[in-house]
């Protein structure tokens, strides 16, 4: 279509055609991994005063007062004095002994990452002495920079939190197993999240006993955080909308400013030549996605690309628009009912939450 292309009865759109994700190929340089591990735009503001606990659920309420009082006991000198006093002259400290970090264990949508993120927040440190970022980010991190090196750049850090830790890839987890060793030893407090299985809510702490026992050696650092509720995204919200067509969704697209255009299929196979670290660039300054022929996902390795994808938008807070297939009906009963179920629950939560923030983009 050209720059003024007009649908029947329609005056010109815009001026400009819509990008396209299909035509970005992002390099992202190392230092910019690494300045980018704050929370992600959505939660910028988000405080603990911001959380809103169920009244229902009290565990909620005590989240909120145990963190604050963990940020509280950050302040201070780092637990090595790197670049600092030196507690004992020249002499190295011991690690702190108890928990030095804490693990929020709940469902999908119950406000995991914005008490992680208000943690963040609440910590008494400059921005660049505090970190926070994915497991994916993490292990991201990890090959752009090399395990030592990681080390050296973490180390100096007061806090260091991981939002959705992963187990479900046993040489990942074993890899960021042995970076949080380190960082403990440099006195590096820990926070991470994860989530309980849709269908194992009512088995204790399921994700924590998991967390724990992968962790190993770190167990003795985290006081596990249960954190019970339902999904707030759906709490008293109307349900998804239905897809669009094509046309609504193409007529939108050349109608909002910065938003991309891209026919599904091909993206995903765009997805597979663009490292997922680059993910996060891939998305720069998007005003909204619109996506035509949404199909079900054809195999895992695609299926995982695209939860990296959907928790890159979530994360910047970008409607998505789409025709086909409801998301609902991304991925097979077989992947769903498998080892990565999580990711995948977790990436039909929020971009239903993303094409809901999108029904204002379609002209009524």
């Amino acid at each position: 279509m050209s720059s003024s292309t007009a649908f029947p009865g329609q005056s010109p759109l815009a001026e400009t055609a819509p990008l396209s994700l299909c035509a970005r190929e992002p390099r992202v340089p190392a230092d910019r991994l690494v300045a980018e591990m704050v929370p992600p735009p959505r939660f910028d503001s988000v405080r603990f005063d911001t959380y809103v606990p169920d009244p229902n659920q009290p565990s909620q309420s005590e989240a909120v007062t145990v963190l604050s009082g963990f940020a509280a006991g950050l302040g201070g000198s780092h637990a090595t004095g790197s670049g600092r006093r030196k507690w004992f002259g020249s002499k190295k400290p011991a690690a702190p002994t108890g928990p030095r970090g804490v693990y929020l264990d709940g469902g999908y949508g119950v406000g995991k990452t914005h008490l992680l993120a208000s943690l963040w927040h609440a910590t008494p440190a400059e921005p660049s002495l505090k970190a926070f970022g994915t497991f994916v980010e993490l292990t991201n991190l990890v090959g752009a920079l090399g395990f030592q090196q990681t080390v050296q750049t973490l180390s100096g850090h007061r806090l260091l939190c991981i939002d959705e830790f992963e187990l479900d890839d046993p040489g990942d987890t074993v890899l960021v197993s042995s970076l949080l060793s380190r960082l403990v030893e440099h006195g590096v407090a820990l926070a991470a999240t994860s989530n309980t299985l849709p269908g194992k809510l009512g088995e204790g702490r399921f994700a924590a006993a998991d967390f724990l026992r992968e962790i190993q050696g770190l167990s003795a650092h985290f006081r596990p955080l249960r954190i019970d509720g339902e999904d707030y995204r759906h709490r008293g919200l109307p349900e998804a909308p239905p897809p669009y067509s094509d046309e609504q969704v193409t007529r939108a697209a050349y109608a909002t400013p910065g938003a991309s255009l891209d026919d599904f299929p091909g993206l995903l196979d765009h997805l597979a030549k663009v490292h997922p670290s680059r993910y996060g660039a891939l998305t720069d300054e998007l005003g909204a996605v619109c996506l035509t022929g949404v199909t079900a996902v054809p195999d895992q390795s695609t299926a995982l690309r695209l939860v990296v994808l959907a928790d890159r938008l979530y994360d910047r807070e970008v409607p998505v628009l789409a025709s086909g297939l409801p998301f609902d009906q991304l991925f097979s009963d077989e992947m769903l009912n498998g080892g990565y179920r999580k990711k995948y629950f977790r990436a039909i939560s929020r971009l239903t939450a993303l094409a809901r923030d999108a029904k204002g983009l379609v002209a009524q």
